[in-house]
């Protein structure tokens, strides 16, 4: 179980295995998944109902954590689920795991 406090996480969303993929980044990854997952912020994730959290990975700080989005953000959409795949191979939704 990871702490509430702030996790600074590059994560990827999406609406079921295999379907439409969200990446983003945030100080406070349990906050920002929740909030994707109520509809709470209009935008990509809220128009295509992404409320599973498929991946995270943990930074040390934004800056690194910033850097590895962009680049995820660049690669083909087959290695994302490849990234995705390598420790959830079924699409669990994860955001059960951070909050306990």
């Amino acid at each position: 179980m990871v702490s509430h406090d702030a996790i600074i996480a590059v994560y990827m969303m999406s609406n079921r295995r295999h379907g439409t993929l969200y990446t983003g980044v945030s100080s406070q990854l349990v906050l920002r998944v929740n909030q994707h997952c109520e509809g709470a912020i209009e935008g990509f994730t809220k128009k295509y109902g992404l409320k599973r959290l498929v991946w995270y990975e943990c930074h040390e700080n934004m800056i690194a954590a910033i850097r590895r989005e962009t680049a995820i953000k660049k690669y083909k959409r087959e290695w994302k689920i490849n990234l995705i795949e390598r420790d959830n191979p079924y699409w669990d939704d994860l955001f059960s795991g951070l909050i306990g």
